[in-house]
């Protein structure tokens, strides 16, 4: 596979089928339902009593029902099944309520349609579990993040899609109803076609006995989610992200009538912005993320959420335009395009936002438990959502404006970022790291595959600037407990951030002989617990450039700790304005420039046996070479 972009995905039968096939169900979804609520908002009086309000409320609520009653089942039929046959169940399931949607249709029965729908949601229901569970069993660890990106892309452009067809089809008189009918039966078989590619995906744990009770496994998964608390935080975020997505969406189609003073153009006009900017920001993420799971994308993608969601309130006041206009003629108004920008981004920090929390939950959840636990996730996001329009009509009750409540959501944004964040440090250290690599510095990574995607290890590096940890963090693809000289705790701003990422203080033992013993002692739990952890030998900065010689320290830890050693070595950061450079402070920030190239080279691992501080010395002066 070419490294250069997630599409070469598209062009490989392990990725392409599955995408097709998810695409067309999310596409056929959205064609079926927008329809059905366009005829039930323009012709409601020739297909029921009920209000038009009433109708076109309750088809999103029924389709999200099932999203509560058989997440929890549908976990588990995706663990104990192999994924391949679930997909062709589930298409073929697809079909049969196409059809049966087609006799409503032809017959003018609002109630079949009203199975459909459930019907619909059932599908979706089943495929969830069945979607995010498949890529890391078909992907490798570094191609989760583009993956998703891909998934992401084309389930918010096959929505957006499906919304444009329902509406322009349903509305082709005298034969729109035919039309639909046809279509979405045609949309399904197309699916069907697709799933019959997807390759064989083993069941993880094939001899699960299926507890059918949906409330007592939903508790069950949730509990046992709640065991690795990044990913349950993970799966809170992605809730998160439904409610606020929640929020706003809803408000589109009354914003675009009563404040933009738009037809229904211009409510389209305002989704396809949003469900670009989630394409565009999911397909940005790879990128960003240097093709590995970057939660330091996430406080990112939350910041922008918020600015973006606090300026499109701003930007709305500045709309002054009361003629009724379509999209073209909205556009051409005082203050259109910077509301039009504001959506778009709020789709891309999306993106941001959603992409790694998905990685993250399928790199670190137990295989054998991950489609529970992504159903788990499904019936959170669909509580966020009913309890999103709860407060969204209880804060127009009390006489919020629309652009009132995109800014009551952005300040709610914030104070849920700020609260996931302190109980996860992780994120706001990432996000530090890939800040610092993405700003100030260009950092090159050399053999990062070298550092191991799970189980305990000791990294050893020459120790050049305070920034060295955050340099090597950034690489990394899991955390990492950094050993490092309790004086730096004592500093301002770093001793926060290293204290934050669960860094281990050590001091010279004729300083403080029992905090040293007890940061082995750490050393050895921290090593048990089957975490990374890098130690600098040196034992302090350099004020050379050169690699002092290694102390004992790593001898006593591998004695206690028979783990894989791998040695590693920064190239670039003597001279870096936080090193012990001898030259003037500003002469060294000029130097570097902006954008300084750095370079990190990470060895082959050491047995124990192998590991001497010589030995380990060696190996990195060879790895850093020439340039300090």
């Amino acid at each position: 596979m070419s490294h250069s972009s997630q599409f070469a995905l598209l062009g490989q039968r392990r990725f392409a089928p599955f995408f097709w096939t998810q695409f067309l169900g999310a596409f056929n979804d959205n064609l079926f339902k927008t329809a059905l609520i366009v005829i039930m908002t323009y012709d409601a009086a020739s297909w029921t009593d009920m209000s038009p309000s009433t109708v076109t409320n309750l088809i999103p609520g029924l389709f999200i029902l099932p999203y509560v009653l058989f997440s929890a089942t549908s976990g588990q039929l995706a663990e104990k099944f192999e994924k391949s046959a679930m997909a062709r169940f589930i298409k073929w399931l697809e079909i049969g309520i196409m059809a049966l949607a087609a006799v409503g249709w032809l017959t003018h029965s609002l109630w079949l349609l009203i199975a459909a729908i459930v019907g619909m949601g059932t599908h979706s229901t089943l495929f969830g579990p069945v979607k995010y569970a498949y890529m890391p069993q078909q992907l490798k660890p570094e191609e989760l993040t583009g993956g998703n990106g891909m998934v992401e892309m084309g389930t918010f452009v096959g929505i957006l899609l499906g919304q444009v067809f329902g509406d322009v089809l349903v509305m082709q008189k005298p034969l729109g109803l035919m039309l639909v009918a046809s279509a979405t039966l045609l949309f399904a078989v197309l699916g069907l076609l697709s799933a019959y590619r997807i390759p064989h995906t083993p069941a993880p744990a094939p001899q699960l006995k299926l507890d059918w009770n949906p409330v007592r496994e939903t508790f069950r998964n949730l509990a046992f989610a709640r065991k690795n608390r990044s990913v349950f935080l993970s799966m809170l975020g992605n809730s998160w992200f439904w409610f606020y997505g929640a929020m706003v969406l809803a408000q589109f189609p009354v914003f675009a009538m009563d404040h933009l003073h738009g037809d229904h153009s211009v409510f389209v006009l305002l989704l396809t912005a949003f469900s670009l900017g989630i394409g565009a920001g999911s397909l940005l993420c790879e990128r960003l993320s240097g093709r590995k799971v970057e939660i330091g994308l996430v406080p990112f993608g939350s910041f922008g959420l918020t600015l973006f969601g606090i300026d499109l309130y701003f930007a709305a006041q500045g709309y002054v335009n009361t003629a009724t206009v379509d999209a073209f003629s909205m556009l051409a108004q005082q203050g259109a395009w910077r509301i039009v920008f504001d959506v778009v981004m709020i789709g891309v920090f999306g993106g941001f936002f959603i992409v790694p929390l998905f990685a993250l939950i399928q790199l670190r959840c137990d295989p054998q438990h991950l489609s529970r636990t992504i159903a788990g996730m499904n019936i959170l996001n669909a509580l966020f959502m009913v309890v999103a329009a709860g407060v969204a009509m209880l804060l127009l009750q009390h006489g919020l404006t629309i652009p009132e409540l995109f800014l009551a959501t952005a300040v709610m944004n914030a104070l849920v970022a700020v609260y996931i964040f302190s109980l996860v440090p992780e994120f706001l250290m990432r996000f530090l790291a890939w800040l610092l690599i993405h700003t100030v510095h260009k950092v090159k990574t050399i053999d990062a595959e070298h550092i191991p995607d799970e189980g305990a290890a000791v990294l050893v590096c020459n120790h050049v600037s305070y920034v060295d940890a955050i340099v090597i963090g950034a690489a990394s693809p899991r955390p990492i407990r950094f050993v490092m000289d309790h004086r730096i705790f004592k500093l301002p701003l770093l001793g926060w951030i290293f204290r934050t990422a669960r860094a281990i203080p050590i001091a010279p033992a004729k300083e403080d002989p029992w905090l040293m013993e007890k940061a082995f002692v750490d050393i050895a739990q921290a090593l048990h617990e089957g975490d990374l952890v890098c130690i600098f030998p040196e034992g302090k900065l350099t004020a050379t450039g050169d690699v002092n010689e290694f102390k004992g320290g790593i001898a006593k830890i591998i004695e206690r700790s028979k783990v894989p050693v791998i040695p590693m070595a920064l190239r670039g950061l003597w001279g870096h304005l936080l090193s012990r450079h001898q030259d003037n402070a500003l002469e060294r920030a000029f130097r570097k420039g902006w954008r300084s190239r750095l370079a990190l080279a990470v060895g082959q691992p050491l047995a124990p046996h192998e590991v001497t501080p010589e030995l380990l010395r060696n190996q990195v002066l060879e790895l850093r070479g020439d340039w300090k």
